[in-house]
């Protein structure tokens, strides 16, 4: 019998588009929908199986194997770190990740803000890009509401990512670096794509037509 293909998928704005597209080539499940109170969704005929699951933690499921693939941003897998296979650029979700600071605080050069501090959710990529640019920073761990750093004195700068800058502009912060730019990826486990690599591979080559 046919093994099974685990999917992770992640919750929140990627969810919608990540199912949207599975139906496109017929990967679905009864019940699939992100407020479904089942930790696992199952399609027994097409042996599948849904996760969802909180976006950080879909790099997490993959690299351990507990899911075969999953959809995430890239900005999540470069923060992440872990260990997967990139198969496939999926071309929603597009975003940016940036520096902002202030626009009453803006500096004449981006070395001018070494040595101060940056809130982001995003540490490791935040400091893999200062250190390529020669800066010492100190990083502040945040989950939520970046913007609100800079404004209360907790940071000088906020590294975050951005779709429209509508929230910067409503909380007077101006960009001033562009970091990294990042779409949905489709991202699969080492071990599951070389051992279940006619069904991945066969999906991919699907996906591939409706991907622009």
């Amino acid at each position: 019998m046919e093994p099974y293909i685990t999917i992770a998928l992640p919750k929140g704005k990627l969810f919608k588009l990540s199912t949207d597209l599975f139906e496109k080539i017929g990967w679905t499940a009864e019940g699939l929908n992100e407020k479904s109170r089942k930790l696992v969704i199952t399609n027994e005929e097409q042996r599948l199986k849904f996760i969802i699951t909180k976006t950080a933690d879909v790099p997490t499921y993959v690299e351990y194997g507990a899911a075969d693939i999953g959809i995430i941003g890239k900005d999540v897998i470069a923060e992440s770190g872990k260990d997967v296979y990139e198969l496939l650029d999926l071309g929603f979700g597009k975003c940016h990740l940036m520096m902002a600071v202030l626009k009453d605080k803006k500096r004449a050069s981006l070395l001018d803000y070494s040595n101060t501090r940056v809130a982001t959710k995003f540490p490791h990529i935040a400091e893999q890009f200062f250190d390529s640019q020669g800066m010492q920073m100190e990083y502040i761990k945040l989950n939520g509401s970046i913007e609100l750093g800079p404004i209360i004195g907790l940071s000088d700068s906020i590294v975050d990512i951005v779709e429209t800058g509508t929230t910067l502009r409503e909380n007077n912060l101006e960009e001033i670096a562009c970091i990294m730019n990042a779409t949905a990826r489709l991202i699969a486990n080492r071990v599951s794509f070389k051992l279940k690599f006619d069904r991945i591979n066969s999906m991919v080559t699907e996906l591939k037509k409706f991907v622009s």
